[in-house]
């Protein structure tokens, strides 16, 4: 007869974590699972490898706000190193193309800062063809390995902020902020194709995630060191909900909620908002129709363990 699989610690909450380099989102993910012994994690956004910086890990009915808040805008600090291309559009690929030192020699800060200013704003973008995007259903990253030669189809994404903020030729700093699906090895790529010279990603670090900075996250070695500590700063599924139009669940409504049924919802707009109940605690998020009725797209159920 089998062992019988231990369940884990009913931990509810959001957990902002600091991703070393070398180690891939769903590794992180679960390391930081097991040293809290959590029955379920999940994350808001993957990081590849070679990057580094914030990632927020949902933990137990944290797991419900994940579709939630992968939308959330984005901002990361990096390197592009122009004169070369690479199959990946970073260092961790092969090197598709050169230009000559001379080439590379002969761009200035000036010419890098007049080449971003169309990079920013509402943009088309391709994706680099090793991306977890998925084509007919497959991931692009599986095709490109197979041989396969893919058209890769361009997405509109936004940047809101693209600055150079240092320059170590032929190496150059920046600064991103943008939304979902934004590819920052795509910048890198675009910049050095608009250069004439080629470019790739040579460095990247996450540093904002919607309302929180990698400054307030905690290291993995840290957390494997002293949970306890990291424990302390779980982000309650109440917080991590504030930017939400609240309803305050009393009497029938609070029975109402917590048996699934919908509920009247007059003092609210339509659109997704949040049910809390008389100690503060998330316990539905809802999506208000035009009917002005309240309907319930996540439950909520309250534990002695839990982070709300």
């Amino acid at each position: 007869m089998g062992r019988r699989k231990r369940r884990g610690l009913d931990i509810d909450g959001l957990l902002l974590v600091d991703k070393p380099q070398g180690m891939t989102s769903f590794s992180l993910t679960e390391q930081v699972r097991r040293a809290l012994n959590a029955n379920k994690a999940g994350h808001t956004g993957t990081l590849d490898p070679m990057a580094t910086g914030l990632m927020v890990i949902c933990l137990g009915q944290g797991t419900k706000l994940v579709h939630g808040l992968t939308g959330q805008d984005k901002a990361y600090s990096a390197t592009v190193r122009l004169g070369a291309e690479t199959d990946s559009y970073d260092a961790e690929g092969e090197i598709t193309a050169t230009a000559s030192a001379e080439q590379v020699a002969a761009i200035g800060e000036a010419e890098v800062a007049a080449a971003l200013a169309p990079l920013r704003g509402t943009i088309e973008q391709r994706p680099p063809i090793y991306s977890a995007i998925k084509v007919d259903g497959q991931r692009l990253h599986a095709r490109a390995r197979a041989g396969e030669v893919v058209e890769v189809p361009t997405r509109v994404v936004t940047v809101h902020h693209l600055e150079m903020t240092g320059a170590r030729h032929p190496d150059y700093d920046l600064e991103v902020a943008c939304s979902k699906g934004t590819y920052i090895r795509s910048i890198a790529h675009d910049l050095g194709q608009a250069l004439t010279v080629g470019g790739h990603l040579v460095a990247l670090r996450r540093t904002v995630v919607g309302p929180w900075s990698v400054e307030a996250a905690t290291p993995l070695d840290a957390i494997r060191e002293v949970p306890e500590a990291a424990m302390a700063k779980l982000i309650t599924l109440a917080e991590a909900t504030a930017h939400l139009p609240t309803i305050d669940l009393t009497g029938a409504r609070f029975d109402d909620v917590t048996h699934g049924r919908p509920i009247s919802t007059p003092e609210l707009a339509p659109g997704p908002a949040r049910a809390l109940d008389a100690e503060g605690r998330l316990r539905a998020l809802l999506e208000v129709g035009e009917d002005q009725i309240g309907r319930i797209s996540r439950g909520f159920v309250v534990s002695e363990a839990s982070a709300s």
